[in-house]
């Protein structure tokens, strides 16, 4: 007959989370930028109302005078840059006080965003602000084009 042996010590817990070394391992491993890239996509966010649709693009750091937004055969672009901050390149006996890139995780450079918009939208009523990073596009409904009605059988 063979004897099986339970160990029934509670199991110990590492040091450290296992997140925390999983963190380390792939920070390694990875590549990182060491200088800004040319162009980005910036995230958005797409609300429906009962007035219109409200486009959320999210552009940290883009002042307001940097974006540009058009609308051209059915589609409204938002366009625009981040100008990366000014770093210096190290040369061989220069001293290193001036600042340089270590890593680079923010993203810099032109954007550029297309969106094609239903006919239902009123695009002379088209209104856009820009405050804390967020840029808000309002596009209303046409109150004058039906895109729904109900039909009565007689």
């Amino acid at each position: 007959m063979a004897t099986i042996l339970y160990n029934n010590r509670p199991a110990t817990r590492p040091a450290r989370a296992f997140n925390t070394v999983l963190s380390e391992l792939l920070r390694d491993t990875l590549p990182t930028a060491t200088e800004p890239v040319k162009s980005f996509i910036p995230q958005a966010d797409i609300l429906e109302s009962e007035a219109g649709f409200e486009l959320h693009l999210a552009l940290p750091g883009v002042a307001k005078e940097a974006v540009q937004i058009d609308f051209q055969e059915g589609k409204l672009v938002v366009s625009g840059e981040r100008k990366a901050p000014e770093a210096v390149e190290a040369k061989e006996g220069e001293p290193q006080n001036a600042p340089r890139f270590r890593r680079v995780e923010t993203n810099f450079g032109s954007f550029t965003r297309t969106f094609r918009l239903p006919d239902t939208v009123d695009v002379t009523a088209i209104e856009a602000e820009m405050a804390d990073g967020i840029l808000r596009v309002r596009l209303p409904f046409d109150g004058k084009k039906v895109t729904k009605h109900h039909i009565e059988v007689r």
